[in-house]
């Protein structure tokens, strides 16, 4: 491992590299530091903060809890060709059952139960659209229409079929492929915790590419700064946070503009397109899971949608930015909203 003493506020520092400082902000007062690790994984960046005394400790356990991340990483991603839920998509072409590891089977099911609920706004068999969207962006091109016609209908969640006695899974038409990009990274980041916490490093924070999962707070302090809607946006509000997770879904930064019209990175299970809402939410709730796959349902739904959604929901809360003439609006829902 390689490892340096830096300033807080530095980047560029290289994989897996321990970064300790003195916290600079609303607590610069305090003497303690905090160690700082970071890895790539499934396509983006995963940062731990750990505030612990022990450096060989928190080094340790950063090491096994990125372990837990990899291993998750050859399950979940669909960038990985021989990775589990390819295989699983390349299965669709069979029409048989396959079995499925525990870690994946849990993610499916506890995805379907949520498109379920949300009547398809949440949708993990978008993998054809998703790549015919990346590759759009990636030309700068509008993808002609029989091609959305084509990939739109090799989705839905219903034809995802899911057997809890046996483990077993089945894609019911040909062609059609999972994308679990709405929901992995929160439930690699709630096993991250998991890991760490078994190794008595409780206080820390887990960034699994912008989805945040939260430990016991920093010492001397009720919770972790988060700031919703990133640093982008001036005048939102920072909260105080601990022992929950946040996620962010939404098109106000991520967006591709094709054809004299603005689409999101992000994918309206029912139309094929990209949307074009200029929204982001930001979700708080229980688990790493729960808010990463709100969040990606949320945005779908919209605002009134997700306040009658959200009211079966506890402990949860929704900031919901929309950008206006005027600027942008925040509408909190939620718990009592």
């Amino acid at each position: 491992m390689i490892w340096n003493w830096l300033k807080a506020g530095m980047h560029g520092t290289p994989l897996l590299a321990i970064l300790a400082f003195s916290y600079v902000g609303k607590f610069a007062s305090m003497s303690f530091a905090y160690f700082e690790y970071h890895d790539d994984c499934m396509g983006t960046r995963f940062s731990l903060l750990i505030d612990h005394d022990d450096q060989a400790k928190a080094e340790a356990g950063a090491r096994a809890a990125f372990r837990e991340a990899k291993k998750l990483e050859l399950i979940f991603s669909d960038y990985i060709d021989h990775s589990e839920v390819s295989r699983f998509s390349d299965s669709s072409y069979s029409s048989a059952r396959q079995r499925l590891s525990e870690e994946l089977f849990t993610v499916l099911r506890y995805g379907q139960r949520l498109s379920r609920d949300t009547n398809g706004s949440f949708d993990m068999t978008l993998g054809q659209l998703s790549r015919l969207w990346r590759i759009a962006r990636f030309k700068k091109a509008m993808p002609a229409e029989e091609k959305i016609s084509r990939a739109l209908s090799m989705t839905g969640f219903r034809h995802l079929k899911l057997f809890p006695k046996t483990r077993e899974a089945l894609l019911a038409i040909p062609g059609i492929e999972m994308d679990l990009g709405g929901i992995a990274k929160g439930h690699t980041a709630d096993c991250m915790l998991k890991s760490l916490t078994a190794s008595g490093l409780n206080r820390c924070l887990i960034d699994a590419g912008g989805d945040l999962v939260l430990g016991d707070p920093p010492r001397k302090s009720k919770g972790w700064q988060i700031k919703v809607g990133g640093l982008d946006h001036s005048g939102l509000p920072y909260l105080g946070l601990a022992n929950c997770a946040v996620a962010t879904s939404g098109d106000m930064e991520q967006f591709v503009t094709l054809d004299g019209k603005r689409f999101s990175h992000l994918i309206d299970p029912l139309s094929g397109l990209g949307l074009n809402t200029q929204a982001q939410v930001t979700v708080i709730a229980p688990t790493g899971i729960k808010a990463d796959s709100l969040a990606s349902a949320c945005i779908v739904l919209g605002i009134e949608k997700s306040r009658d959604f959200l009211r079966s929901q506890r402990q949860t809360r929704a900031y919901f930015m929309e950008r206006k003439e005027l600027g942008v609006i925040l509408t909190v829902i939620g718990d009592d909203g």
